[in-house]
């Protein structure tokens, strides 16, 4: 593609490299700073140069199965626009799910607190501390990841949103030694090594996705130092796999935790497990 090419013409040039119509939509959205519907009452109008090399590059990655929010380097989440990259994990819509929790938490157990203690750990592109600050802005969020890429994009976003959080640097809660939170939220790895569903994900970092001990080492290393850094009732929350519900509830309940629960996805799976640190 080049000169001359036109909107309707990008978009069968999507199907024929294999593209769907949603993906080569979105891109064309993003080149064209337009909305679908402007796309669709436009079909005539012509890309530029500039913009048909960037749509023929884009098209070509997406065929080897490069995440459509890492050509655009964005996505949206819970309301709000995040930047995104390799160095991240791209937020899923079942991650919703953690911080709805989260935030009923927050309402119903520390009504009385004037400014609730945040901690979201491993917080990779942002999403989760930022959209629990988003919804709760008394709220003091406190965002944690070892990876200092991680935490310059979540510097970044929390710039561009205007959501002011504090960032710490470190391997889980050694992070945040010596302080206590209300509630702990995070998304950690939790995929066994040698998963099939890897060869899906491979262009995220593995270190994001993969823990050993059939993806439960991280989730139990959470759980295990969360008493120590817990307010008296605080809660801890965490997203796991479909399958790990029932090794996640054991381990909270050996690590001394009530009102231990498990919330399913809309897909009816299990998601997240938390409970109340007595």
């Amino acid at each position: 593609m080049g000169a001359g090419t036109t909107l309707a013409h990008a978009l069968t040039a999507a199907r024929a490299s294999g593209v769907g119509r949603l993906d080569a939509q979105l891109m064309l959205t993003h080149l064209l700073q337009q909305p679908r519907s402007w796309l669709i009452a436009h079909d005539d109008a012509v890309l530029s140069d500039v913009q048909a090399s960037q749509y023929t590059q884009w098209l070509q990655r997406r065929r080897t199965g490069e995440p459509l929010a890492y050509l655009l380097g964005q996505i949206e989440f819970c309301g709000l626009v995040l930047q995104v990259g390799p160095q991240v994990l791209i937020p899923r819509p079942e991650t919703e799910l953690l911080i709805d929790w989260g935030l009923q938490v927050l309402a119903a157990g520390f009504a009385s607190t004037r400014t609730p203690s945040v901690v979201d750990l491993g917080c990779g592109s942002g999403a989760i501390a930022l959209a629990i600050r988003h919804r709760c802005p008394a709220a003091t969020v406190t965002a944690v990841d070892a990876s200092a890429a991680a935490l310059e994009i979540t510097r970044r976003n929390a710039c561009a949103l205007g959501l002011p959080i504090t960032l710490a640097s470190g391997d889980w809660w050694s992070a945040v030694a010596r302080q206590r939170f209300h509630l702990a939220v995070s998304n950690p790895p939790y995929v066994a090594p040698g998963d099939a569903h890897l060869a899906a994900l491979h262009h995220e970092p593995r270190s994001a996705l993969v823990a050993d001990d059939q993806g439960l080492a991280d989730l139990h290393r959470l759980i295990d130092g969360a008493p120590a850094s817990l307010h008296p009732g605080g809660w801890l929350l965490l997203e796991h796999g479909h399958d790990q519900g029932a090794a996640v509830r054991l381990r909270l309940q050996q690590a001394g935790f009530s009102e231990v629960a498990t919330r399913c996805d809309l897909a009816g799976l299990e998601r997240c497990t938390g409970g109340r640190c007595c």
